[in-house]
Formats: structure tokens, C-alpha cells, sequence
């Protein structure tokens, strides 16, 4: 089942983000670790919070700025609590295919954004949120979510959600006004 779930996330959306396992795992059919699922989300977090950071330097829409400085204040957060969880449990989060990938498509479109400036650049960075958002929440709730053992990591996923769902709401709003 996870195999599945997984392959249907594989897609890349917009340039973002792959979210995978390793091969071997895939083909094994097995599911990510819980330090593979720490190490997977605190990533997902940077890549949002990186992306943030260069849409507040480059909005030139007020709304877009705003959606981008609450994307940096509610995943610092989470990613803080991530951090606080995982000392708690003596848990190193495991660097594995799936982070790197997500680091890896995150740099790519950075740079591509900033080859943007003004409305171009307002509407790809909103424009790639949504999918983002869409994505990782797909992943969270399909792969992430059921594969996480401890209960603690798996009620800080399921916190962060619906956290995310709100910012998925949040990104196509925004979006709307863009068009």
C-alpha cells in the first residue's frame, strides 16, 4: 500500500519537491523510518521557510509578502517543535533520498524565482506554494502520517496538517487575487 501511495507522490509538482523513498525501500515495499519521517519533515519546513525568506525580499504584492512572512513564522515554529521532539526521544533524524531530493528541487526553483521580479514573480512563487503545500500535505497524510510509529512524532504530523491545509487554503486565496 505504501508502495503506491508513495509512487502517486513521486511526481514532481512544479519543480518543488519529490517525495519519495529510497528506491531499495520502495522496492522492498517498506516505509520510511520515524528519524527518516523527522528528517523528512524538518526538511520540507527549511525549504518552506528558504522560500519564504526570498519571497519577502522579492513580493512586490502586499498579500504575498504577508503569506510569505506567516509561511517563515508557522513553520520555524513547527520545525522548533520537530527539534524539541526529537531530543526528547533521543531521536537523530536520518538524512535520506527523499530530503535531499526535496533540497535539491528546492534550490532549483529558488533559482528560477530569482530570475522573476515584480507580478511574474509574485504569481510562480504563489503558484508553487499551492502545489507545495498540496504535495507535502498529500504525503503527510498518505505516506508520512501512517508510516510514523512513535505516537509523539505522529501527533506532531497530524498538528502540523492541519496547519498546512490552512496554508494551502491561504496560497489559492492568495492566488485567486493574482489572476
Amino acid at each position: 500500500m505504501h508502495r503506491h501511495l508513495i509512487a502517486a507522490l513521486a511526481a514532481p509538482t512544479l519543480a518543488v519537491l519529490t517525495l519519495s523513498v529510497a528506491p531499495a525501500a520502495l522496492a522492498a515495499g517498506a516505509a520510511p523510518t520515524d528519524p527518516q519521517i523527522a528528517h523528512i519533515a524538518y526538511t520540507a519546513g527549511v525549504v518552506d521557510i528558504e522560500a519564504a525568506r526570498q519571497a519577502v525580499e522579492k513580493a512586490g504584492n502586499k498579500e504575498v509578502a504577508a503569506f510569505a512572512r506567516d509561511m517563515i513564522r508557522d513553520h520555524e515554529a513547527v520545525n522548533r517543535q520537530a527539534l524539541d521532539l526529537v531530543r526528547k526521544l533521543n531521536v537523530t533524524p536520518e538524512d535520506n533520498d527523499t530530503s535531499r531530493q526535496l533540497a535539491a528541487n528546492a534550490e532549483k526553483e529558488r533559482q528560477k524565482l530569482a530570475g522573476l521580479k515584480g507580478a511574474a514573480f509574485d504569481k510562480a512563487y504563489i503558484d508553487n506554494e499551492v502545489a507545495y503545500h498540496k504535495t507535502v500535505n498529500a504525503a503527510l497524510k498518505t505516506a508520512l502520517i501512517p508510516a510514523a510509529q512513535n505516537p509523539d512524532l505522529k501527533a506532531l504530523l497530524e498538528t502540523g496538517l492541519k496547519l498546512f491545509e490552512g496554508h494551502q487554503q491561504h496560497a489559492e486565496h492568495v492566488a485567486a487575487t493574482l489572476k
